[in-house]
């Protein structure tokens, strides 16, 4: 089982395009959402991955039994793309996610930052994932506001609810 501890941030203008790898495609669905608990299938630069997460409850207290979002237990399988694109097309639940993921280091860490498309148009999202969820790091003058512990944007909420819907 893997861990994975992630913080997400809105992106601000395009500056972070010139560092910026040229970006993968990436198509994803939920086959299963029950907070704590998501199950996706992803194809994204010719791979397909089947992932299980399961967030970290809170114990900060904010409100109970809300979901930490920033840690997650973590299981991922390498699927073959034709189980994949079966599943993508008949078995998943709400709106597919598009998206093309950029890769770009800054301050020591590589920040993923997605671009999405279809439902999601319009909204950028930067994620860094971190030794542990109280690690420092440096802002990239592109970061904006902190979402991490809004689950609006969740890629599982987005499949859900749609930033063209809110």
């Amino acid at each position: 089982m893997g861990k994975e501890i992630e913080r997400k941030f809105l992106v601000r203008g395009d500056t972070w395009r010139v560092e910026a790898d040229s970006g993968l495609h990436c198509a994803q669905g939920y086959l299963f959402v029950a907070p704590p608990v998501a199950m996706r299938v992803r194809i994204m630069g010719g791979k397909a991955m089947l992932n299980i997460k399961k967030a970290v409850r809170s114990t900060k207290g904010e409100i109970p039994g809300a979901i930490h979002a920033i840690e997650c237990d973590e299981f991922e399988y390498p699927i073959p793309i034709d189980d994949a694109e079966a599943l993508l097309a008949g078995l998943c639940n709400g709106y597919p996610i598009e998206k093309t993921r950029h890769k770009l280091s800054y301050g020591g860490y590589v920040w993923e930052i997605d671009v999405f498309a279809g439902e999601n148009a319009g909204l950028i999202v930067a994620e860094i994932e971190l030794p542990s969820a109280d690690a420092p790091f440096d802002r990239p003058p592109w970061l904006a506001e902190e979402v991490s512990h809004d689950p609006c944007y969740l890629n599982s909420s987005l499949s859900r609810k749609p930033f063209n819907q809110w």
